[in-house]
């Protein structure tokens, strides 16, 4: 059912901040709107004000640096990831989970900061981020904060977003410059589908870790391993790390077994 709503498309972070504090609830920000415009078609949510962020020019693009590391913008979109020069050295497995997000119609819209916000369990991006020990960084007009990504998620959907903040960019650390790593999706066809578990890891020196999605109400990144940790401890790790469920994907027990052999594939990869 369509229904009226107003769009506003801010020019500067300012003029955006401005906006969250005087709509609060009653607003939606979009920056692809691949989740957001999907759900508003299908009543699912209805705003008073959709934000648009795509044009403010306060917001730093896609860079890396070794003092800041690797800087991810809210307009940045997979595709600008997929074809970043610097990312596919230093930060590989973010363009392995990138490409398995959707189509590439989807990709040119759609943004890595706005597929963390969606906070989807299956989130593709998440589980690379995690691995690399992602920071978001929040801002609002009274102030600004850093949030672990491990600490982002608060649930389905849930953030730890309040009702006036924005993500100004996710961050991740130059010391996991150079890691390498796989990510591998199950999904009930071949071609795009959201994920009936996901499994990243991330192996940087003396460090792995591993992230896994679709098993639990947010994505999941565990404990710290040495890097010559066996296929079966890690298993077991993430099996006591996990809660997933019976839905009309998959079973439960499915997801369980899909974990430990994407885990022994990745390690022997690894």
């Amino acid at each position: 059912m369509l229904y009226e709503f107003q769009y506003v498309a801010p020019k500067t972070k300012s003029e955006l901040l401005a906006l969250l504090d005087r709509h609060g609830d009653s607003c939606k920000i979009m920056a692809g709107g691949t989740d957001l415009l999907v759900d508003i078609r299908a009543g699912l949510r209805k705003p008073q004000v959709l934000i648009d962020i795509k044009k403010v020019s306060d917001f730093k693009p896609l860079s890396f640096s070794e003092k800041e590391g690797l800087l991810i913008g809210p307009a940045t979109t997979c595709a600008d990831v997929i074809r970043d020069k610097t990312v596919s050295r230093e930060f590989p497995i973010l363009i392995q989970a990138a490409k398995q997000l959707a189509s590439t119609q989807v990709r040119n819209r759609a943004t890595i900061v706005g597929n963390i916000c969606n906070a989807s369990p299956c989130a593709d991006t998440a589980l690379p981020l995690l691995c690399l020990d992602a920071s978001v960084h929040i801002v609002s007009k009274s102030g600004s904060r850093i949030v672990k990504l491990k600490d982002f998620f608060t649930g389905v959907k849930k953030t730890a977003l309040r009702k006036d903040e924005v993500v100004e960019k996710i961050t991740v650390p130059s010391s996991m410059a150079g890691g390498r790593g796989g990510f591998m999706k199950l999904k009930r066809i071949k071609g795009h589908d959201l994920s009936l578990v996901s499994v990243c890891l991330v192996k940087k020196g003396s460090l792995l870790r591993v992230a896994i999605g679709s098993a639990s109400p947010t994505p999941v990144v565990l404990k710290d391993f040495p890097a010559q940790v066996t296929a079966d401890n890690v298993a077991d790790e993430a099996l006591r790390s996990v809660k997933p469920i019976d839905d009309i994907r998959c079973s439960k027990d499915y997801r369980l077994f899909m974990i430990k052999t994407y885990i022994e594939r990745l390690i022997e990869e690894c």
